[in-house]
């Protein structure tokens, strides 16, 4: 069963972060969305992202593509984030590694980049794995720091 409750930037500690636009924030945030985006329990969700990046300290761009799909899909499985694992992490790790090359690591970059808000979630969309779902959640706690606009 999915539960439609979300959960918020808030109770990530993420929305100071995000009120500012700080790409540590951003990051985690989409990092964060990516596992919310899939039909998936949000508690489940949400304990994935904390072994990742809580636990795991993987709370970059770089740490995070920088690790091996196998130990991803491992810490997944202790988050029970299972229905999805071995995608989810190819694609977290081709995220990385994209933002990477692509905008210097910076989700601030990738915004600068874009003349509009339009554009920006065009090049959002443009890494794997990152569909509507996805950027429908991720903006609607970023768009105020990234734009000054609620959406």
């Amino acid at each position: 069963m999915v539960t439609n409750k979300r959960v918020t930037a808030q109770q990530l500690g993420l929305d100071e972060g995000l009120a500012k636009a700080s790409d540590a924030a951003l990051f985690k945030w989409l990092v964060a969305c990516l596992l919310f985006g899939k039909p998936i329990q949000q508690s489940i969700a949400e304990q994935a992202y904390r072994v990742i990046v809580d636990q795991h300290k993987l709370d970059t761009p770089q740490k995070l593509g920088n690790s091996s799909k196998a130990a991803l899909v491992n810490m997944l499985g202790k988050a029970r984030y299972v229905r999805y694992d071995i995608s989810t992490a190819d694609r977290l790790v081709k995220l990385c590694r994209k933002l990477d090359m692509q905008y210097g690591g910076k989700i601030s970059a990738m915004h600068q980049q874009s003349v509009n808000r339009d554009e920006f979630e065009r090049r959002l969309a443009e890494f794997e794995g990152v569909g509507p779902k996805t950027i429908e959640i991720f903006m609607g706690e970023a768009a105020s720091g990234l734009y000054g606009e609620n959406d």
